[in-house]
């Protein structure tokens, strides 16, 4: 069953072909994806890293905790799921 595990403390370069490089030594991945700003397309300094089995993924986890990626320790742990709809602001009057 596939896992998804959250990478933060990522340098602003980093893109999604770096994590891809920095994990795929792992397992298989199912997707990889570096969270980008969309009004300054800029990285939002976290990714996601989807592996195909839920093993290789506590394994990248283990291993890449506190790991240096281009000059960061990255913070490596398995991904929450986030709270159904979306970051609007709801419920607020004026």
């Amino acid at each position: 069953m596939a896992k998804k595990i959250f990478v933060g403390n990522l340098s602003w370069n980093v893109r999604d072909e770096d994590l891809n490089d920095a994990f795929k030594k792992f397992g298989k991945l199912v997707e990889v994806v570096v969270i980008m700003d969309r009004q300054t397309n800029r990285s939002k300094g976290f990714g996601f890293v989807t592996f195909e089995e839920a093993n290789d993924a506590l394994n990248a986890i283990a291993e890449m905790d506190g790991k240096d990626l281009q000059g960061r320790p990255l913070r490596v742990n398995e991904a929450s799921e986030r709270e159904k709809g979306g970051g609007g602001r709801r419920g607020r009057e004026g």
